[in-house]
């Protein structure tokens, strides 16, 4: 340990003033010294670097997450197997959760990601609205409700503190029902249709993360409940993912099934009718 320090000291004690000032925001003045500068790590700013580390990992894989269902719906031009109610359900929540973290004051690796997944759950549910037939006014309906409720929640003479954590409370209710209805549709249409594996168990692996994020950083048990019911039904949507690999829906079946041709029956009447006549041997007159 002491070779590593006295190696690496020389450019710890002597990083860019940018460099130092963002590594202090991310772990306090504390943890950055003993990390950082002295390279004497202990158990606490150690555990605090791999929360922050989780975090920022994170936020910068949240772009990625929904990338592949949206790639999808539109390479199919079919919604067939994905829940709209369970993406605008996701969207309501995680903008209400990003309200409420940004006006605590929550550190930003804690719930960064949440903003960036909510503009994709638009996207998606855009999409959804489009291929079920359903765009124009629905989309415009959509977008205009969003826009209005983001405009409320920043303002705190519209929306105050107590309102806002009530939300947020609702919001942990929201976030766990938005899974309902995906794992409904995935059960009654007896496959996964269009779902993003990907997305799956990107969301399985992201919400036992925060779990530990929320535990380490914020401290704040109405979200880290919300995280743990969220990673509970992840389970589950992921169990079904395994189960239902591969399988086709029933409507995918049921059109299948109508493009298979008649078979005719050997020695049927058809094929009675379709054998040439050969010559009589009736006399005629």
């Amino acid at each position: 340990m002491e070779l590593v320090r006295s190696t690496l000291t020389p450019i710890t004690h002597n990083l860019p003033p940018p460099i130092r000032r963002i590594l202090i925001s991310l772990l306090g003045s504390s943890c950055y010294t003993t990390l950082v500068h002295d390279i004497a790590p202990t158990s606490p700013c150690v555990s605090l670097l791999m929360s922050k580390a989780l975090g920022v990992g994170i936020i910068a894989a949240s772009p990625l997450v929904k990338l592949d269902q949206i790639r999808i719906l539109i390479r199919s031009q079919s919604a067939v197997g994905v829940s709209l109610l369970a993406y605008v359900l996701e969207m309501v929540a995680y903008g209400i959760g990003l309200a409420y973290n940004a006006r605590k004051g929550n550190p930003i690796s804690t719930y960064g990601e949440t903003g960036l997944i909510a503009a994709q759950d638009v996207v998606i549910a855009v999409l959804v609205l489009r291929y079920q037939g359903r765009g124009g006014a629905a989309t415009g309906s959509l977008l205009a409700g969003l826009v209005a409720a983001a405009w409320a929640m920043a303002d705190e003479r519209v929306v105050g503190e107590d309102a806002l954590t009530g939300l947020q409370l609702g919001a942990n209710v929201l976030g766990v029902f938005s899974k309902a209805p995906q794992i409904w549709t995935v059960w009654r249409e007896g496959g996964t249709g269009q779902l993003s594996a990907f997305a799956v168990f990107m969301y399985l692996a992201g919400s036992l993360a925060r779990i530990f994020t929320t535990m380490r950083e914020v401290g704040d048990k109405m979200i880290l409940y919300g995280f743990v019911a969220g990673f509970l039904l992840n389970v589950v949507l992921a169990i079904q993912m395994v189960y239902y690999w591969n399988s086709p829906t029933k409507i995918a079946k049921v059109a299948e099934k109508g493009k298979q041709p008649e078979k005719i029956a050997i020695g049927s009447s058809t094929a009675t009718a379709s054998k040439p006549k050969g010559p009589t041997t009736r006399r005629r007159g």
